[in-house]
Formats: structure tokens, C-alpha cells, sequence
């Protein structure tokens, strides 16, 4: 009997079960309770939900992968995640809490901005929609991707395209179902159950077998199957020697929260402003585990499963070996499960996020200004339907072009960046930033981005997210001191949302 198989089905019945729950539970509800939960999410669901879907299948596949090849600099990166998710639980998320509530109960980013500017044009609101849109259904098409190198991975007689049609049909099932709030409960689950794998892992190694560090500074090389070239594989001998690059390029990631949607919008779902602490200490305390575990498995898988993983091209593979190594079928199972849960804790929710904002921000107020709730929730399950198709062909589809979208979506986290970090920040803390500011600060942040990532990237080996983002704020704010000043009514909204004294 194979105990892998079966811990996989009881984690994918779990998942429906949570889906069939809330559909049935919330088929009454509307707009803001299938996109935004109706703003009653807990302190524990909202943290736990935040981080899963941040952290995709990157984290125990990419990130220790590239430790385990590249050594430690690329730890820089974890770094930069982990003090960007504390400045972004600790600055922004309470006052996006209020901000969103004060402008108009707003459910989306969007809708957001627009209400912050009391602005009656579309632009800002429809502008920001469409990346959203674009981006987002790319990324949800990576998530399919990585499921379905994990499904082949795992179960080697799957065919990608039947391993690629059960995750998704997985992930759309439970979010066309349930929405919001199945999406936060099922990612509250997968969080525990991603950061119980990460931390399992180094500590049954530590207690259970002898570590040669002499084999870190072996130097590894294999053949590339893409490109045909050799690839060398040369562990840094510590964290503070590494590149000036790298560490400005991995502290640089942590600017990517500020701007990152499926995350914000969990900020605006919790119940009450004052619940945010209580969330912080959660998340922060979880992102700060599990990336220090993650970093700890490569530098543990350096020493026992570099040559077997490195010769092959296969080190992104490392999670998976050390728990088919290390553990009994079924705990190895469920521990595999947690990958499949990082790659589906961010698709359900950049699948959502892109069904709202073409749902909420240009279906109703472009097309059917006067639609009834009950409309535009079933127009936001057909987005999401129509979403995880293309993402689906885009992911599927074979050749030189799905390849390049597919390295392309590794940009999409400083694409958001730049685009939106500055924006969001500005919004919330000063007073005078107005709309044209906003809207420069977006198409200044990237197309700098875009330009870096195309021509300077790889000259200068800084990462386009630190000058996208720069130029992003410049442009915000030149554009707002060169604009009118705002009128009352936005200083207003700004004065209300900013009290102290807000707590609903």
C-alpha cells in the first residue's frame, strides 16, 4: 500500500471539504463576502492566510534549490523577505485596514485608490485592474507549473497533463465554491502544515546523522539540459563575504511586500484594526521559521545530498529527498503535501484577486453599473473559470514562448513592486499625495522595472525591483508637489482614516 498516495487524497478532501463548506455556508452572501470574506477574518486565520500565499512552492523548492547550488549568498534573499514582511505587518497593515474601510468599504486594491483620491475618473481604478489582471493570471499559470512538477516528481507514471489537470481542477473547484474565506481557511491549514514540513526536516536531520562540513566547499558541475551549457555549483564559505549584488538584490526583495496584492488584501479582511498585532506577531514569527529552516535544509543538504542532487541538475528537488529519506510513507506523504499546499495557497489567491479586480473594478462600474450582488457574484466564479483556463493553456502550452512567460514570471514579483509598493505607501502616510501622483508612480515604477530587468540586469547584477521601485516613488512624488493640492474632501477621508481611535 503506498502511504504517500493516501496522505495526498486525505490533504486534497480536506481542501474540497472546506470549499463545499463555505459555498453552502456563505450562498447567500455577496460581493464583499465572497471577495473579502465580509471583513471577519481572525487575527490567526488572516496572519496564517498571508504568509501561505505569499509562499509558494518557491520556498522548499527554488529557494533552498538555488542555496544549495549557489551558497550563501542567495540566503540574502530570505533575508530580505523576512524583514519586509515584518516592516509590512508593522507600517502598513493596520492603516490599509483603515484607509480601505473609510474609502468606500473598499474590497479591492483599486477600488482603494481611487476612493483615497475621492476620484470620479476610472483611470487610476481600471489602470490598476488590468495589471492585475494580466499578471495575475500569468502567476496563476507558474502555480499550475509548479503542481505539476511536483505531481511528476512525486508520481512519476502521472503524464504532466493529467497531473496538470487535477491541480487545477483542485484549486478552481474550492475557490469557485467558496471564495474568500475558503481560500483564507485552506490556507490558514496549508501555513501550519508548510511550516510543521520545514521545521521537521533539519531537526531529524541534526538528531540523527554525522554532517562532513568539509563537503561545503566542494565545487559540483552538471550539464544544463535547456541550454546545453556547464553549470557550476560553488558553495560561498560564509554569509558576510558574499557580493555587495547579492546583498543589495536580496534585501531589495523585502521592498516587493509593499506592493504585493493577494498579501495586502488580507490586511483589509481582518475583523477589526486592533486584531493587527496579534496577526503581526503570528506571521512574522512564521516567516521568520520558515525561511530559517528553509535555509538550513540546503546548507544540511550541501553536506549529505550535493553530489546526488547537483551532477543531475535536480536541486530543487532537495526538500523531497530528505523527507522520502528521512521518514516513514505516510509522515513522508503528508510532508510532500506541504509543497502541493505552497504551490495552491498562492494560485487560489492570485486567482481570486485577479477575478475581483476585473470583476469589481471593470465589469460593474464600465458595463453594469446596477448589478445586484448576486450578479456580480456569479460573474466573479465565472472570471474565476475563465482566469484558470488561459492560465492553464499558458502553463500547458509547449515551446520557446510558454517558456519565455514562464521566466517572466519571475519578474512579476518586482513587476508589483515597483508598480504599486510606492503608491501604497505614499497613500497611507502622506497627506498631500493626490491621483496623477499615483498613476505616475505606477507607469514610472514599471516601465523602470521592465527597461532594468530587459537591458541592466544582468550587467550590473542588481535586481530590477530596487531601481523600479526608486523611480516609482520619484515619480509619485514629483508628480504630486508639481499637481494642485488635494481638495477637502480628500483630506478629509485622509484625516478620518489616520485617527487613532478607528477600531471597526
Amino acid at each position: 500500500m503506498n502511504y504517500e498516495i493516501i496522505a495526498f487524497i486525505l490533504y486534497f478532501i480536506i481542501v474540497l471539504v472546506i470549499g463545499i463548506y463555505f459555498f453552502i455556508k456563505e450562498r447567500g452572501g455577496g460581493e464583499k463576502e465572497y471577495f473579502l470574506g465580509g471583513r471577519s477574518m481572525g487575527p490567526w486565520v488572516t496572519a496564517m492566510s498571508a504568509q501561505a500565499s505569499d509562499m509558494s512552492a518557491w520556498l522548499l523548492m527554488g529557494l533552498p534549490g538555488s542555496i544549495l547550488a549557489f551558497g550563501f549568498g542567495q540566503m540574502w534573499i530570505g533575508i530580505g523577505l523576512a524583514l519586509g514582511t515584518a516592516a509590512n505587518w508593522i507600517f502598513v497593515a493596520k492603516r490599509l485596514r483603515k484607509f480601505s474601510k473609510e474609502t468606500n468599504d473598499a474590497i479591492t486594491l483599486p477600488q482603494y485608490l481611487s476612493g483615497r483620491f475621492a476620484s470620479q475618473s476610472p483611470v487610476l481604478q481600471i489602470l490598476c485592474a488590468v495589471i492585475f489582471f494580466v499578471c495575475f493570471t500569468i502567476y496563476v499559470a507558474s502555480g499550475f507549473v509548479a503542481g505539476t512538477s511536483v505531481f511528476t516528481t512525486i508520481f512519476p507514471s502521472l503524464s504532466e497533463s493529467t497531473a496538470m489537470a487535477v491541480f487545477a481542477v483542485i484549486i478552481i473547484a474550492y475557490t469557485f465554491l467558496g471564495g474568500f474565506k475558503a481560500v483564507c481557511w485552506t490556507d490558514f491549514f496549508q501555513g501550519l502544515l508548510i511550516l510543521v514540513a520545514l521545521l521537521a526536516v533539519p531537526v531529524v536531520i541534526v538528531f540523527t546523522m554525522d554532517l562532513d562540513t568539509g563537503l561545503l566547499s566542494q565545487v559540483y558541475s552538471y550539464v544544463d539540459g535547456a541550454s546545453g551549457q556547464t553549470v557550476v555549483c560553488e558553495f560561498g564559505d560564509s554569509l558576510f563575504n558574499s557580493s555587495w549584488q547579492d546583498i543589495l538584490s536580496g534585501l531589495a526583495w523585502g521592498l516587493g511586500y509593499f506592493g504585493m496584492p493577494h498579501i495586502l488584501v488580507r490586511f483589509m479582511s481582518i475583523e477589526k484594526p486592533s486584531m493587527i498585532k496579534k496577526s503581526a506577531t503570528v506571521a512574522i514569527i512564521w516567516v521568520v521559521l520558515s525561511l530559517g529552516a528553509t535555509c538550513l535544509i540546503a546548507y544540511l543538504g550541501r553536506m549529505l545530498l550535493a553530489e546526488e542532487l547537483l551532477v543531475s541538475g535536480a536541486q530543487s528537488n532537495i526538500f523531497i529527498a530528505f523527507a522520502r529519506m528521512l521518514f516513514p510513507g505516510v509522515i513522508a506523504g503528508a510532508l510532500l503535501a506541504a509543497i502541493i499546499a505552497a504551490s495552491m495557497s498562492t494560485a487560489d489567491s492570485q486567482l481570486l484577486v485577479a477575478s475581483s479586480s476585473f470583476t469589481s473594478d471593470i465589469y460593474k462600474p464600465m458595463f453594469r453599473k446596477n448589478a445586484g450582488d448576486k450578479e456580480i457574484l456569479w460573474v466573479g466564479r465565472a472570471v474565476v473559470m475563465v482566469v484558470a483556463v488561459i492560465a492553464y493553456f499558458i502553463a500547458s502550452s509547449k515551446g520557446a514562448g510558454a517558456q519565455a512567460i514562464m521566466d517572466m514570471v519571475g519578474n512579476a514579483w518586482g513587476g508589483f513592486g515597483s508598480s504599486f509598493g510606492p503608491v501604497i505607501l505614499l497613500s497611507l502616510f502622506w497627506r498631500r499625495f493626490t491621483s496623477k501622483g499615483a498613476i505616475a508612480g505606477i507607469i514610472g515604477g514599471a516601465t523602470v522595472d521592465v527597461l532594468w530587468y530587459l537591458f541592466l540586469a544582468s550587467p550590473t547584477g542588481i535586481y530590477e525591483l530596487l531601481p523600479g521601485f526608486v523611480a516609482g516613488m520619484f515619480c509619485a512624488v514629483v508628480v504630486t508637489l508639481l499637481d494642485k493640492k488635494p481638495s477637502k474632501e480628500v483630506l478629509d477621508i485622509y484625516d478620518r482614516a489616520a485617527a487613532e481611535d478607528i477600531d471597526d
